[in-house]
C-alpha cells in the first residue's frame, strides 16, 4: 500500500507543476480556442491540461519501470507500452482537437485505433465474463468487445467535461474507489502479490486528477481539454478491462454459490461498470436526444447533464459538488456491498444497500431544491397584484 501511495503523491505532484508550466506557455504564444456557445465559461482559457496529466502519467510509468515492487506488470513490457503508446495517440488527437476542431469522424477513428492497440498488441482484452462460467466465444469476440468498450468510456468522460473540476473531481473519485476495489479484490483472490496493473493504473488516475484539479478549480486557470478526458476514461476502461483477469468465470454459477449470494456474486462486474455511470448514463442520453434530432451523435448541444443542472437554477460550484456526491454515494455503496460480502459482515450488502438508499435520497433532494425555489420565483413574479379597492 505505501507504494501505491507514494505513486499517487509522486503523480500528484509532476502533474501539478507540469499544468502550472503547461498554463504559463499557454497563456504565453496565446495556445487558447475563443468561446463557444455551448461553453460555461466566458474568459479565454488554455484547454492543454491533458498534456500535463499524460506528462504525470508518464513519470508515474517510467518511474514503476525502476520499482522492484512494480516488476510483476513489468516482466513482459509489451502491454505497459502499447498502453502508453495508445495513450499518446489519444492525447496527440486531443490536443489537435483542442487546439483546430478536429471533425468529428476522425476523433472517432483514432479512439478506435487506440482501442484496437491496446486490445492486439497489448494483450487486455475481456477474455470472460463472470456469469456462470460464461467465455466471450472466441478470439475475435474477445478483441471486438473490448475495442467497443473501450470507446464508449472514452466517450463517455469526455462527454460529461464542461465545467471546472467536473470531470477531475469525479474521476478522481471513481479511481480512488476502484483502487480500493481492485486492491481488495487482489488480495482476496490470494494472489501472491498485491501489485498489479489494474491498481496501480487507478493509482497514477488518483495522482493525476489529484494534481491538476487546483488548475481546473473555479475559476479555473486551465482546462483538460478532449486529450485529458479521452486519456482518462482510456485508461479507466483499460483498468476496469485488466481486473477482470482476476475474476474466475464461474463465480456467479447460481447452482455453486447459492441464489441468495447471487447478487453479492455479481458486483465484481458491476463496480467498476457502477463508477464510470454518471458518464455513461450522459452519453447514452446525449447519443439517443441526437439520433432522435436526426443529427450526429457526435454533434455538440447544451443539453448534457452538467448544463440541465444549470438550467435548474444551481451555481456551477454546487453543480460540480452535486455530481461528486452522485459519484461517491453510488460507488462507495456497491464497494461496501463487495466488502460486507466478503468479510462475512451481518446481512452482507445490506450496509452498502442502506447506505446506498440513504445517500441516494439526499443526492435527490439536493439536485432538486434548487429547481423548486425557482419556481416559487417565478411563481412569485408572475402573480396577479389584487387592484386597490376604491377609496
Amino acid at each position: 500500500m505505501t507504494q501505491y501511495l507514494l505513486t499517487i503523491l509522486f503523480t500528484a505532484a509532476v502533474t501539478l507543476a507540469l499544468s502550472w508550466v503547461v498554463w504559463k506557455l499557454a497563456l504565453r504564444f496565446k495556445l487558447y480556442p475563443g468561446i463557444r456557445e455551448r461553453d460555461v465559461h466566458k474568459t479565454p482559457t488554455p484547454r492543454l491540461g491533458g498534456v500535463a496529466m499524460f506528462l504525470g502519467v508518464l513519470a508515474a510509468f517510467a518511474l514503476s519501470s525502476r520499482n522492484p515492487y512494480f516488476a510483476i506488470f513489468w516482466t513482459d513490457p509489451v502491454p505497459v507500452l502499447s498502453l502508453l503508446g495508445a495513450v499518446l495517440l489519444i492525447v496527440l488527437v486531443g490536443v489537435a482537437d483542442d487546439l483546430w476542431d478536429l471533425d468529428w469522424m476522425i476523433k472517432l477513428g483514432a479512439q478506435f485505433v487506440a482501442a484496437a492497440v491496446i486490445a492486439w498488441f497489448g494483450q487486455l482484452q475481456i477474455l470472460s465474463l463472470p456469469i456462470g462460467a460464461l467465455t466471450v466465444g472466441s478470439s475475435w469476440v474477445s478483441f471486438l468487445l473490448t475495442v467497443f468498450a473501450l470507446v464508449v468510456v472514452m466517450n463517455a468522460v469526455n462527454f460529461i467535461d464542461g465545467l471546472n473540476g467536473l470531470v477531475a473531481g469525479v474521476c478522481l473519485i471513481a479511481n480512488g474507489v476502484f483502487f480500493a476495489y481492485s486492491y481488495l479484490l487482489v488480495r482476496d483472490t490470494g494472489a501472491s502479490t498485491y501489485f498489479n496493473l489494474a491498481s496501480f493504473i487507478a493509482a497514477v488516475l488518483v495522482g493525476a486528477c489529484l494534481g491538476f484539479l487546483p488548475m481546473n478549480w473555479t475559476p479555473a486557470k486551465l482546462f483538460m481539454g478532449d486529450a485529458g478526458a479521452l486519456m482518462l476514461g482510456l485508461l479507466m476502461a483499460s483498468s476496469a478491462v485488466a481486473i477482470t483477469g482476476q475474476l474466475d468465470p464461474a463465480v456467479l454459477d447460481p447452482e455453486k454459490i447459492g441464489r441468495s449470494q447471487l447478487l453479492g456474486a455479481f458486483i465484481p462486474i458491476l463496480l467498476p461498470v457502477v463508477i464510470v455511470l454518471l458518464p455513461l448514463l450522459d452519453f447514452g442520453l446525449a447519443v439517443a436526444r441526437r439520433q432522435w434530432a436526426g443529427r450526429s451523435p457526435f454533434s455538440p448541444d447544451r443539453k448534457h447533464l452538467h448544463h440541465r443542472m444549470l438550467d435548474m437554477g444551481h451555481s456551477d460550484r454546487d453543480a460540480v459538488l452535486i455530481f461528486y456526491a452522485w459519484t461517491a454515494v453510488v460507488s462507495l455503496a456497491f464497494l461496501l456491498m463487495y466488502i460486507g460480502t466478503q468479510q462475512s459482515w451481518p446481512g452482507d450488502y445490506a450496509i452498502g444497500i442502506v447506505f446506498g438508499a440513504a445517500g441516494v435520497i439526499a443526492c435527490a433532494v439536493l439536485t432538486l431544491l434548487p429547481s423548486q425555489h425557482r419556481l416559487r420565483r417565478l411563481a412569485r413574479r408572475v402573480r396577479p397584484t389584487r387592484p386597490e379597492s376604491p377609496s
